[in-house]
């Protein structure tokens, strides 16, 4: 029986495989697959972290649907997120990515993620990008029962904003790393009630 999100206390909507979900993951199928088999998934690989730190920073003012629907375009044109690779890329390659329509076309943004694969590289001499985003974990997890109780920020990615700054890389503001934490897994904001909180095997 599904419920309806409109007046659902917690902000959560059951499907009619009976599982909850957020309103934002409960109707569109690619956004429930995203929802249901990664978010909040942990990612420990300095690819699958860069990636994600980039597409992060690509969805900055726009919505995750429409980073996600591109996804497999960015990883055509960003060599499947290889920091080795993108670092090495030119203004050539700005160029090629300002004509490809299937990414985001945002010169910005474009250059810092070229920026931000060279400061990973230089990363690895002092632990590497995912041990040290990993390593701003908080103590406790939030836990949230309606979309409006999920913090968009927190010390824990302000301090990781300075941190990567501090390191070089760019567009990684508090509210982006604080959803790059959320993907990653670090923090759990899934809503109280739904089926996956506490799935990650990081917090129980």
């Amino acid at each position: 029986m599904s419920t309806d999100p409109a007046t659902a206390p917690s902000d959560l909507v059951t499907g009619p495989d009976g599982l909850a979900r957020p309103v934002w993951a409960a109707a569109d199928p690619m956004l429930r697959d995203y929802y249901d088999t990664e978010w909040g998934m942990p990612v420990h690989d300095e690819r699958g972290v860069f990636e994600r730190l980039s597409l992060e920073a690509f969805q900055s003012g726009l919505s995750w649907r429409t980073i996600l629907a591109k996804r497999p375009a960015f990883r055509a044109a960003f060599a499947d997120f290889d920091p080795d690779v993108v670092a090495r890329f030119d203004e050539h390659d700005v160029e090629r990515l300002l004509g490809d329509a299937g990414i985001v076309r945002n010169r910005a943004k474009i250059r810092a993620t070229i920026t931000n694969a060279a400061a990973t590289v230089a990363l690895r001499a002092d632990g590497g990008l995912a041990d040290l985003v990993w390593s701003f974990r908080p103590d406790a997890t939030p836990a949230p029962r309606t979309a409006a109780e999920v913090p968009t920020t927190s010390d824990a990615s302000t301090a990781l904003s300075k941190a990567l700054r501090a390191r070089g890389f760019a567009f990684v503001g508090p509210t982006t790393m604080h959803a790059l934490m959320e993907a990653l897994g670090i923090v759990d904001t899934h809503l109280v009630g739904s089926h996956r909180r506490g799935t990650s095997g990081v917090w129980h």
